[in-house]
């Protein structure tokens, strides 16, 4: 063993820091920073290896590809402060709200459809927790299912593109974005369906739990065919606008990104609320998320740099590859590192932290790294969900009413859980459910 065992310390020290509340930026630059200077003066590495960090960061500065997340984000941003994710929630709602089930079905319907507009969870929670989850409690919904389908629905947005995961995923991976998107449609429809079959069995086993809404309740409206009109169709055509441009080659998923926030600031003016504040208080979300993430990328390079220069990344490369059961030991002790992650850090940070150190592995395995993307966006769902601390369900507890209590909230999340599971064990099981649109759309493409 050479200096691999600075390289351990190095992440170990860095997790440490990470836990004690440090921001996640500054802790990987602060650890890259205190042993590049250890591996200096030991001399680990020369510190001309150091003189690749401007190269690297001109690499970053100039990857057309991350051009895409403040496109995205804004898209979002300008949907949900503009209302019109409100009015489409309540005109899906005045559709199938006379069901058993139909409000907590077009929960998850809009919680899909917001997912391929947004592609940022905390702000799809937020909102469906805020519109619709005081109405489903005052119609008689159960709790724990009405707090269940919000946490799961708006957590869609990680893996349905746009995601933003999907897109630092790709820069991390090194695989094409567009691929990526293709890749984790299925697997995404399948959850969003998944949820919706569970809540269609409670409707005729429990249907207590999911009552249809009163025939005189405020959601019932004769207008229905201009609402959906209004509120749903012209969404929907900026959604396929976008994804259907990239999905067949029409354009980048950036330039897709451009087109989408324009079509979001049109939506805007068509509904007259194109107003100066919109523009600000969206651009101020974009400024800050594109920040955020910018910042951890450059100084999570540093720190990979040294990581490297140590020799920790040929280390970890090589345990994993080594794996008892190979191949498969190596799905096995990747899918529970990154749910353990998942439950503690957010998706950024495992992005930039664990996703790195098992992409060599995979490639050395011979595993597919569109595939392998994707099971981890899916793993990645289900921690993100998961009690204790899983963050989707702190979103949704800084929006719920009262009588919503934690215990309430974390209970819901259980059986959302067992069904990501099992879509990930598909996903794992049969490679073609991402797969198959890849390669079909390489095919047309000849």
């Amino acid at each position: 063993m050479g200096f691999e065992w600075l390289a351990i310390l190095m992440f170990v020290g860095f997790f440490l820091i990470l836990i004690s509340g440090y921001p996640v930026a500054f802790s990987f630059a602060g650890t890259a920073i205190v042993f590049g200077l250890i591996g200096i003066g030991v001399g680990a590495f020369d510190i001309y290896r150091l003189l690749l960090l401007p190269n690297v960061w001109f690499g970053i500065m100039s990857n057309f590809t991350l051009l895409a997340i403040p496109y995205f984000v804004f898209l979002g941003a300008v949907l949900e402060k503009s209302g019109l994710a409100e009015e489409l929630l309540e005109t899906i709602g005045l559709i199938l709200g006379k069901l058993r089930g139909g409000l907590a079905l077009a929960v998850i319907l809009v919680g899909t459809i917001l997912a391929a507009a947004t592609g940022v969870v905390a702000a799809t929670v937020i909102v469906m927790g805020m519109l619709s989850l005081p109405v489903m409690l005052r119609y008689g919904y159960d709790k724990q299912v009405a707090a269940g389908v919000i946490i799961a629905s708006g957590t869609l947005a990680q893996l349905i593109p746009p995601s933003l995961v999907l897109v630092i995923l790709s820069d991390q991976i090194g695989v094409s974005v567009g691929d990526l998107f293709l890749g984790a449609l299925i697997p995404g429809l399948m959850l969003s369906g998944s949820y919706m079959v569970y809540i269609l069995v409670l409707a005729i086993f429990q249907p207590q739990k999911v009552p249809a809404l009163p025939l005189d309740s405020n959601l019932q409206g004769k207008d229905l065919g201009k609402k959906v009109i209004k509120a749903v169709i012209p969404p929907l055509l900026l959604i396929f606008a976008v994804l259907g441009s990239i999905f067949f080659g029409l354009a980048t998923p950036t330039e897709a990104g451009a087109v989408g926030a324009v079509g979001a600031c049109l939506l805007a003016a068509l509904n007259k609320r194109f107003t100066a504040k919109l523009i600000r208080d969206s651009a101020h979300s974009t400024a800050v998320i594109t920040a955020l993430v910018m910042m951890i990328l450059i100084c999570s390079s540093l720190f990979s740099l040294v990581f490297d220069a140590l020799g920790g990344k040929i280390w970890i490369t090589g345990i994993l590859t080594n794996l008892p059961g190979g191949y498969l030991g190596f799905l096995i002790v990747s899918n529970i590192g990154i749910f353990i992650l998942g439950v503690f850090l957010e998706f950024i940070e495992i992005c930039f932290i664990a996703i790195p150190l098992f992409v060599p592995a995979a490639q050395a395995l011979g595993i597919d790294l569109v595939w392998f993307g994707v099971v981890m966006a899916v793993n990645l769902q289900t921690a993100f969900i998961s009690p204790p601390v899983g963050f989707s369900l702190f979103y949704l507890q800084s929006v719920a009413p009262e009588e919503v209590n934690t215990l309430d909230i974390h209970r819901s999340a259980i059986p959302f859980m067992v069904l990501q599971f099992i879509v990930l064990l598909i996903v794992i099981i049969f490679p073609q459910t991402v797969l198959w649109l890849v390669d079909f759309s390489a095919t047309s493409s000849i």
